[in-house]
């Protein structure tokens, strides 16, 4: 690979080789980029060929055409546009670690990943932008909605806490995401269920729910899909595969277990859809897929918590810059400690 500058920005120069894959130009350029430490999405390669700044053998062409073995790949990246929310220096970000390429946040219940329609500010993306490395951080190309993630990586529901690492840049940004999608991050969530919880694996299908736009079901067949009508962009998806792994930490009497989950696998709602449909036991205190526990004592804990009982406590994984492995653990917020005594004290009280 050479390199040269030209209008627009950096010019990069490749010769493909035998090895690389040629089947399609889009994935070949993303898989240079990615061997030249450029890391970049498929979707924002897609635009930089329609707009003509990739070239083979000096021609434009198209995403899906084959590309030869000695074919030169002349590419220009585009600059990302900047993100479009406001920094907010006033959302208060607890920040675990930080390196030039990346940081892990123990985000606190309560606080929105990102702005969407309710909540187009407080955000933990109006916080990041706040931050030095931020001020220019793009949003994500991959988002058909259009949702300013600058640096998310994945996400916590507003109610979950716990910890979540944020790239800095578009190259460490990759690098976790194709992380996530070979399987090689390790997360592992604590979370209180209602009733008697036990070890299982839950391999399903994953998917929105049929009739209600709010929920996700495992509940779904392998054929099935649906088109989100009036979204911009929408297109019907099929389900995929979901994997949660369920070990039991603490009984506490017949009313609640404290559990462990790990994930293979990332979807939406995934671990609440899996402790209340497959193992009939939702996560206490969950608005969208539990219900008021029968006692009144239970009950009570579940309503003064506020929120789903589940926090993000072990994340680990190999750094995508640094190449060293990285694994960091957060304690059980105040907040789940309080409902978690109550319920030991509930339990001992109901043991004699």
């Amino acid at each position: 690979m050479t390199n040269a500058m030209a209008a627009g920005g950096e010019a990069l120069h490749f010769r493909v080789g035998d090895g690389d894959p040629r089947d399609r130009l889009d994935k070949l350029v993303v898989h240079l980029l990615e061997r030249a430490g450029r890391a970049t999405s498929r979707a924002a390669v897609q635009r930089w060929i329609a707009t003509g700044r990739i070239l083979v053998d000096g021609e434009p062409a198209r995403a899906s055409v084959a590309v030869r073995s000695g074919a030169l790949v002349d590419i220009r990246p585009e600059e990302p546009a900047p993100s479009a929310a406001a920094a907010d220096p006033s959302v208060a970000i607890p920040v675990v670690y930080e390196d030039e390429h990346l940081l892990v946040i123990d985000k606190p219940a309560g606080l929105v990943v990102h702005p969407a329609r309710g909540h187009e500010s407080g955000t933990l993306v109006n916080g990041l932008l706040a931050l030095p490395g931020f001020a220019l951080a793009p949003a994500d190309p991959r988002d058909p909605m259009g949702h300013v993630r600058p640096g998310i990586v994945h996400r916590l529901d507003r109610g979950t806490s716990g910890l979540l690492v944020v790239a800095k840049d578009e190259p460490t940004r990759e690098g976790l995401k194709a992380r996530f999608a070979r399987h090689e991050i390790e997360r592992e969530y604590a979370a209180i269920v209602a009733g008697e919880a036990r070890d299982a694996t839950y391999d399903t299908l994953h998917g929105r729910h049929p009739t209600d736009r709010l929920r996700y079901t495992s509940w779904m067949r392998s054929d099935a899909g649906r088109s989100d009508a009036g979204a911009p962009g929408a297109r019907a998806t099929a389900p995929r595969r979901a994997v949660t792994h369920v070990r039991v930490l603490e009984r506490l009497g017949d009313a609640a277990t404290v559990v462990a989950c790990s994930l293979e696998t990332g979807r939406t709602h995934q671990i609440r859809v899996h402790l209340a449909e497959r193992g009939r036991t939702p996560v206490l205190g969950d608005p969208l897929y539990g219900k008021p526990p029968k006692k009144p004592a239970v009950r009570a804990i579940a309503e003064e918590l506020g929120r789903q009982a589940l926090h993000a406590r072990v994340l680990g994984f190999i750094h995508p810059a640094t190449r060293e492995p990285m694994r960091w653990e957060s304690a059980l917020p105040a907040d789940m400690r309080k409902a978690l005594d109550q319920l030991r004290r509930l339990a001992t009280r109901s043991s004699i």
